[in-house]
């Protein structure tokens, strides 16, 4: 339904005459008498009765008119808040991270939002999901990838790959464990769908493929990294990681080749997103909260 029609028909009701409500729109009062004509057409009512002269509504125009307002009045905010979109305005930002960086990262910065930011709205998102269809359907995500050509994205904190073993460990009193020394241990074991677990997959694929023959003694796995750590609290293995530690387990940064295993995280957003300067500012905000929070 054609919305100039229905702001003419308004008019025409609060000025009271056709004369008047022509006057204010600038109209002729012919013309305006057409387009009342053509709206009472097209939703097939009669809307005004004509009495000694004046236009009166009928009931049904009446009620036409509280429903004809409440359109427009919709229809105002709806073009007020599409201006607030074009002008980078974010209400409500939407989040995705998988599941090891929504715990640890992405709900602790949500926890520092301040009462003027977007309200967040927080989802997992799988370490494989398709990125093209994620930054369509989130404003930001969180996530240790490589970002398709197009997306802005940027790099947050470098995060160890963490051997955690309980503190009674021989290794409770160190630093570091080299990857010769954890292929001997039993190791707990994320899936596949873990970073950490490629990461580690990787850096043994290398260290084979430089001659050197290394393989875990034993691995438990599990699709949980709370249980894994939770198993290495038990004494059952190392678990490998990129979480923060839980049931007062002690971290040893693994070294391959002297170098440590770590995973990039970063942030990213769609080229073109209608609010990119203010999720590069919140991106900048998340950078600095996962500085303080993770010192190198």
């Amino acid at each position: 339904m054609d919305t100039r029609l229905l702001r003419y028909f308004a008019a025409v009701v609060e000025a009271g005459t056709v004369s008047s409500a022509a006057d204010q729109l600038h109209l002729t009062q012919p013309s305006l008498s057409r387009q009342i004509r053509q709206l009472e057409r097209q939703v097939g009512l009669r809307l005004f009765a004509r009495q000694r002269g004046r236009l009166v509504l009928t009931s049904e125009g009446r009620a036409f008119y509280e429903a004809a307002r409440a359109l427009l009045e919709h229809h105002h905010e709806t073009a007020e808040y599409a201006a607030q979109l074009a002008g980078g305005r974010m209400t409500t930002v939407r989040l995705a991270a998988p599941a090891t960086t929504l715990t640890d990262v992405v709900a602790p910065f949500v926890a520092t939002f301040l009462p003027e930011d977007p309200v967040p709205a927080v989802s997992e998102m799988e370490i494989d999901a398709e990125l093209g269809p994620a930054l369509a359907e989130f404003d930001m995500l969180v996530a240790p990838v490589r970002w398709p050509a197009g997306a802005h994205s940027l790099h947050l904190v470098n995060l160890p790959v963490w051997a955690y073993v309980p503190r009674r460990h021989r290794w409770a009193g160190r630093e570091a464990v080299s990857l010769e020394e954890l292929a001997e241990e039993t190791l707990i074991l994320p899936t596949m769908q873990f970073k950490a677990r490629r990461v580690l997959e990787a850096a043994l694929a290398q260290a084979q493929t430089a001659g050197k023959t290394l393989g875990p003694a034993a691995t438990v796995e599990t699709r949980h990294s709370q249980v894994a750590q939770a198993l290495a609290a038990a004494g059952r293995g190392a678990a490998v990681l990129t979480d923060d530690p839980r049931y007062d387990l002690h971290g040893l940064r693994i070294l391959s080749a002297g170098q440590p295993l770590e995973i990039q995280l970063w942030a990213g957003w769609r080229a073109g997103h209608h609010a990119a300067a203010t999720l590069e500012a919140m991106a900048q905000r998340l950078r600095e909260f996962c500085r303080t929070r993770y010192p190198q």
